[in-house]
This record gives C-alpha cells, sequence and structure tokens, in this order.
C-alpha cells in the first residue's frame, strides 16, 4: 500500500504545482529562481518529450493507459518481494504517468514549467511528473545493475560439463 501512497503523493505534487502555474501565470510568462539559469515558465506541450509528436492526444492516451495497466500489474507482483528499490521507482514512473496523463484526457495538453538554460542552451521545460518519470526509470535501471551484481551468472561455467 506504502507505493501507492508514493504514487499519490507524486501524482498530487505534479497536479498542485501545474495548477498553481497554470491559475496564477499568464502563458509564456517566467519567474527567475535562480538568474537566468532556473526559471519557472508557464509552457503548454501538446506532445511528448522535447516536444515530440504534438497533437497526438488520443495516442497517448492509448499508450499511457496501456503503461499504467503494466505498471499496476508488475507493482503488484514485485511488492511481494523483499526488493524495495524497483517499487519504489515503478511509485514514482507511476504518479508521473497519471499526472500527465490527467492534463491530457482533461485539456488535452500539459502544463510545464521548469525552465534549465545552460549558457545558450535551453533544455526542453519540464514538469513534475517528468521528473517523477525520469528518476523512476533512473531507479529502475539502478535496480536493474544491482539485481546483476545480487545475482551473478557466471557465463563459464554454463554448459562446461565434464563427463
Amino acid at each position: 500500500m506504502v507505493y501507492y501512497i508514493i504514487a499519490l503523493v507524486a501524482f498530487l505534487v505534479d497536479q498542485g504545482t501545474k495548477y498553481l502555474v497554470a491559475s496564477r501565470m499568464e502563458l509564456s510568462e517566467q519567474i527567475p529562481v535562480i538568474g537566468n539559469f532556473f526559471l519557472i515558465t508557464s509552457h503548454r506541450n501538446r506532445g511528448a518529450a522535447f516536444g515530440i509528436l504534438q497533437d497526438q492526444r488520443w495516442f497517448f492516451i492509448l499508450i499511457t493507459s496501456i503503461v499504467v495497466i503494466a505498471i499496476i500489474w508488475y507493482l503488484q507482483k514485485v511488492m511481494k518481494t523483499s526488493n524495495k528499490l524497483l517499487p519504489l521507482a515503478l511509485s514514482l514512473v507511476l504518479g508521473g504517468a497519471i499526472g500527465n496523463f490527467i492534463d491530457r484526457v482533461i485539456a488535452g495538453e500539459v502544463v510545464d514549467f521548469l525552465m534549465f538554460n545552460f549558457g545558450n542552451y535551453t533544455f526542453p521545460i519540464f514538469n513534475v511528473a517528468d521528473s517523477c518519470i525520469v528518476v523512476g526509470v533512473g531507479l529502475i535501471i539502478l535496480d536493474s545493475f544491482l539485481d546483476m551484481k545480487r545475482n551473478p551468472s557466471n557465463p563459464n561455467t554454463e554448459g562446461n560439463e565434464e563427463a
């Protein structure tokens, strides 16, 4: 149950921050947080990460529905193991996916607002849901590496049985 609470908290923080930006800022308005490096910027995205696949609302709704169902199924499966990192990672991905899903269903677009500038390069504007998804996926990758370390298989001993 704790993992669903984590997903719920991620979802609520995402939706709360998006609500504040959408209701209190004009579109394209910017609030500097750390000079020109980090700005809160009111932006809308009708596509996916980095603005790809613009205006493919129903595609995203379908894919996200399948992904959410798969995550819930897999989360149920891994919650029963002693591994705590993988369910945490899946919870973050789940909360983030549902956060962006709700935006697409209700408004047809996602509210983005976290903007980072690195010199002349501006990283694509993103939101809390995107952050949860990226951190969750990073933790899934980390868990995969840790799992390889926990369960090493020696390829030199497989199939080399002596008579």
